[in-house]
């Protein structure tokens, strides 16, 4: 039997039918002829002529246009256009199974054309060199018409160099922070990685909370309030539904039962399958946020590149329909070269590089389940450095906030003679000889108290009798006692 999908096809209609604007996106890749049954090709010639004149596509409007022609009883009637219509899919989805259905026609033109210069060959008096030029003008027509059908898909998501580094590098908007230190941006995704019991999931419900409206901030950094959550809630559901509950009222019903949903059971295919299918659940749900809980529910083999290269696929393009992302991931298990207290790495991260390859941003809660204090340091960044932060959580009423003895501005204010960044970086990291890079966070961490008008910077100087001087900051607030 020559190569065909039904189902797709069916999808591809039943879209158009219920929502016009997919019209729009399957017609550069679809012709009337790719269709494998003839009924399904009248249908599609008749969704187009609808959507040229700017009319209905519904199932009505379908089965007028198809009677005009004499058409409608030929394709199955009513009956069998409003079962099209129920197999619609959302728009975000359209293209990949329109791409289904020119891939099987493309298959069937290849078989046909094998058939036809094997018939040649056979005939006698055969001559190879008409063969030749036959499988040659069938090579460019297939070349032709693939370029015709990828136009828009190969020009898509093309921008002129301007308006790229205008619109997108100029500003990143921050979902979570500041433009100066952003803990998650728009467009990019958030991971959140650490093991289990050290508040990643208490830490994601007060963004969760925060992207609905009922918080303003969590860690001391102000989150951008969303429109609707979807949570897929996929690692023990019952501990995630307790430890929601730690944090809402019943004032929040309606709030709630509105703006967040939650989805409990497996997704309904793999990504590496379905690459749209988190864009596809977003939009059916009508979520402008996707928070995964966890990454090892919705992949099947953590440390499998392929996996890790689906999963990004996957990923990308949900963020491309403009939907936010926040991935909950473990660490790998800790062996001899993973000591307690130690400053993690993106190589602490489980599974392939490609996880943490695609993410916006990595941040790392460090610790032991029961610590009363867990350290958050920002692994891979954004704009600014985020942390290291002490933070503590109340597991009883589910909120997480930071230790006010290691908010720079506040170390800052409780030096009377200044700081300079090594100074700084002593206390944040608790070395007494802390690395290049904690110096240069520290840096950045004074220079944008300065940016701020929080903190005054005086200049260092080299060389000398008496030697350097580094540069030294201090705080515009007048000083307070010592911070302990």
């Amino acid at each position: 039997m020559p190569p065909h999908d039904l189902d797709a096809e069916a999808m591809v209609l039943g879209t158009g039918m219920f929502q016009a604007e997919a019209i729009d996106v399957i017609r550069p890749i679809l012709e009337p002829g790719d269709f494998y049954r003839p009924a399904h090709s009248d249908i599609w010639r008749a969704l187009l002529a609808l959507r040229d004149e700017g009319a209905p596509t519904d199932p009505t409007a379908v089965g007028a246009q198809l009677a005009k022609g004499g058409n409608l009883s030929r394709v199955g009637g009513p009956t069998y256009l409003h079962r099209l219509f129920t197999a619609s899919v959302p728009v975000s989805g359209a293209d990949y199974h329109a791409q289904i259905v020119r891939e099987k026609a493309e298959l069937r033109r290849w078989q046909a054309t094998a058939v036809r210069l094997l018939q040649q060959s056979g005939a006698e008096g055969a001559d190879p060199e008409r063969i030749r030029a036959a499988l040659d003008a069938e090579l460019t027509s297939s070349a032709d018409r693939g370029f015709g059908v990828r136009g828009q898909r190969l020009t898509r998501f093309a921008v002129d160099g301007w308006s790229f580094v205008q619109d997108l590098g100029d500003q990143v908007a921050p979902i979570w922070g500041s433009r100066e230190q952003t803990a998650w941006a728009d467009g990019e995704s958030l991971m959140l990685v650490g093991p289990p019991g050290v508040g990643k999931t208490t830490i994601a419900h007060q963004v969760v909370l925060a992207r609905l409206g009922l918080l303003s901030a969590v860690l001391d950094m102000p989150v951008a309030e969303g429109e609707r959550v979807l949570y897929l809630a996929m690692d023990r559901p019952p501990q995630i539904a307790r430890a929601f509950a730690r944090r809402v009222m019943p004032a929040d019903h309606r709030h709630l039962a509105e703006r967040l949903v939650f989805w409990t059971g497996p997704l309904p295919a793999s990504l590496d399958r379905e690459p749209n299918l988190l864009a596809e659940m977003a939009e059916a749900h009508r979520a402008d946020t996707v928070v995964i809980d966890s990454l090892k529910d919705v992949v099947g083999k953590l440390t499998d590149d392929e996996a890790g290269l689906a999963y990004n696929n996957a990923r990308q393009r949900l963020l491309r329909s403009g939907t936010q992302l926040l991935e909950l991931h473990h660490q790998r298990k800790s062996g001899g070269d993973a000591k307690r207290g130690e400053r993690p790495v993106l190589d602490r991260v489980y599974g392939s590089a490609w996880f943490t390859a695609g993410a916006g941003s990595v941040l790392f809660l460090a610790g032991a389940a029961g610590d009363p204090i867990v350290k958050l340091h920002q692994l891979k960044t954004v704009t600014g450095d985020v942390g290291p932060l002490s933070v503590v959580h109340d597991h009883t009423r589910g909120t997480s906030t930071v230790e006010a003895t290691l908010d720079p501005a506040a170390i800052l204010t409780a030096a009377p003679q200044g700081m300079t960044a090594r100074e700084l970086a002593c206390r944040l990291t608790g070395e007494a000889d802390p690395d290049r890079s904690d110096i240069e966070k520290a840096r950045r961490r004074l220079e944008t108290l300065v940016k701020t008008g929080r903190a005054t910077r005086q200049d260092g100087a080299t060389g000398g009798s008496g030697g350097g001087q580094q540069t030294r900051y201090r705080s515009t607030v007048r000083h307070i006692a010592a911070v302990s």
